[in-house]
């Protein structure tokens, strides 16, 4: 999360790396991006999102039905609540004030948020963590579960981490996901998942199941996008991290997903295709599934 300071962002019309490389020796390519609304995707509806069975995961017959979606109408999250991240915002690089302020991770102090990455086109990291997200709380919604988000729109600034962590506790999640895209060097490729260690601090009574939680979401989405393991971060996609103040204040399972590096043109074009969007979604959506009704 070694971003460059928003008001030097705001002053050079850059946008920072913001997501998981730094505290394990990652380094942010640099690159053009505007992080205005022109870069940033619609988010999700019901004509983009998917409602079909196909793009909900909701199978119309045959065997393995409770592994991607509903069956003969039964909702197999119901009753179960989760929690969608979608990292950064669009608006932050409006208010570096605001973005740049200090909060207390209990590890160490970090800025309330960042501006996120973007890809060398300049799509920005809050517009793909934004649609993505409506996407996925459409297909978990669709399977029952009972779905909050950190933040209500794609304009605004923050949530600071320390309330996107507090909104999963205040909902008493069975599980959260925040939802990311790296910004490494660009011949670096693959995804990773984030996950917290023991701190001596809330989370640490969940870190087990913050790990069941990641071990089943990496194993979903490598199977439902394709995308290989980080080539440059973690070890076979699994990185566990003691900076990250989403996941030090989380009392409910939670973990991070760096879902590809953006400043991979490979990656990056992927990541601009809405239906490639929607597998990320549906993989996901999948994960958590298996990790709330192993």
């Amino acid at each position: 999360m070694r971003a460059l300071p928003v008001t030097l962002l705001a002053a050079c019309g850059l946008i920072a790396s913001a997501c998981g490389t730094a505290a394990t020796g990652g380094a942010a390519a640099g690159g053009p991006a505007s992080g205005v609304p022109a870069g940033q995707a619609r988010p999700a509806t019901a004509s983009t999102a998917g409602s079909t069975a196909a793009s909900t995961g909701t199978p119309t017959a045959g065997p393995g039905a409770g592994r991607t979606g509903e069956t003969g109408g039964a909702k197999p999250l119901a009753g179960k609540v989760v929690v969608v991240d979608p990292g950064h915002n669009g608006g932050n690089y409006r208010d570096p004030k605001a973005v740049n302020r200090k909060v207390n991770v209990l590890t160490q102090w970090k800025a309330c948020d960042t501006t996120g990455t973007s890809t060398n086109d300049g799509y920005t990291e809050a517009a793909f963590t934004w649609d993505v997200s409506n996407r996925l709380v459409k297909i978990l919604k669709s399977r029952g579960a009972t779905v909050k988000l950190t933040r209500s729109d794609n304009a605004g600034v923050g949530p600071c981490i320390t309330q996107r962590a507090a909104i999963g506790n205040r909902a008493k999640a069975d599980a959260a996901i925040s939802i990311h895209g790296d910004g490494s060097a660009p011949a670096n490729h693959g995804f990773h998942v984030i996950m917290p260690k023991k701190i001596g601090g809330p989370v640490d009574p969940v870190v087990g199941d913050s790990r069941k939680l990641g071990v089943a979401v990496r194993d979903s989405f490598r199977q439902g996008t394709g995308l290989p393991y980080s080539t440059y971060i973690g070890s076979k996609a699994l990185d566990f991290r003691s900076d990250l103040g989403g996941l030090n204040l989380s009392t409910v399972p939670k973990i991070f997903i760096e879902c590809g590096n953006m400043r991979n043109a490979a990656e990056a074009a992927k990541f601009r295709d809405p239906a490639f969007r929607q597998r990320i979604a549906l993989a996901l959506a999948n994960g958590m599934q298996h990790y709330l009704q192993p």
